[in-house]
């Protein structure tokens, strides 16, 4: 599982390190050094490829003509790009996805337990923000969650 923040740099080039408790993640329990990034959320959703097929196969197993999962599909899916850690722990972002989560120089990297998600420093301080103002609101959601 991925847990924890870590703050990072990512070069002009987009190569962004992973942080080495993730890459220990990714090699224990996934037995694999790469991920599938793509964007949602105003930031970047990154996959090992064994939680990305599940993902896949419950997407495939929707009904294929109804407009929200066109919709998904060509947003969500259709973005998708393979990035391999290289030997020196990092992936390559593609330009397009940098683009959508506004990542240029400051980025926060966010373990979300069984994917990663990429964020831009500026963006993330307002989620972050938000949630720890919304957090108290939603103890009665949570405790009928079973949490």
């Amino acid at each position: 599982m991925f847990r924890g923040r870590f703050e990072h740099t990512i070069d002009p080039k987009g190569r962004l390190s992973i942080p080495s408790r993730f890459r220990e993640t990714l090699v224990n329990v996934y037995e694999e050094e790469r991920l599938i990034v793509t964007n949602f959320d105003t930031s970047l959703w990154a996959y090992p490829l064994k939680e990305w097929k599940v993902v896949e196969e419950k997407v495939a197993a929707l009904p294929q003509f109804k407009s929200e999962v066109k919709t998904l599909q060509r947003f969500f899916i259709s973005a998708a790009c393979e990035c391999p850690v290289d030997k020196q722990g990092r992936i390559l972002i593609p330009p397009t996805l940098r683009d959508y989560a506004g990542l240029s120089k400051d980025v926060v990297l966010v373990g979300m337990t069984r994917r990663i998600e990429i964020w831009s420093k500026e963006r993330w301080k307002k989620v972050f923000s938000d949630a720890e103002r919304d957090i108290d609101k939603m103890g009665d959601d949570l405790a009928s969650l079973g949490l």
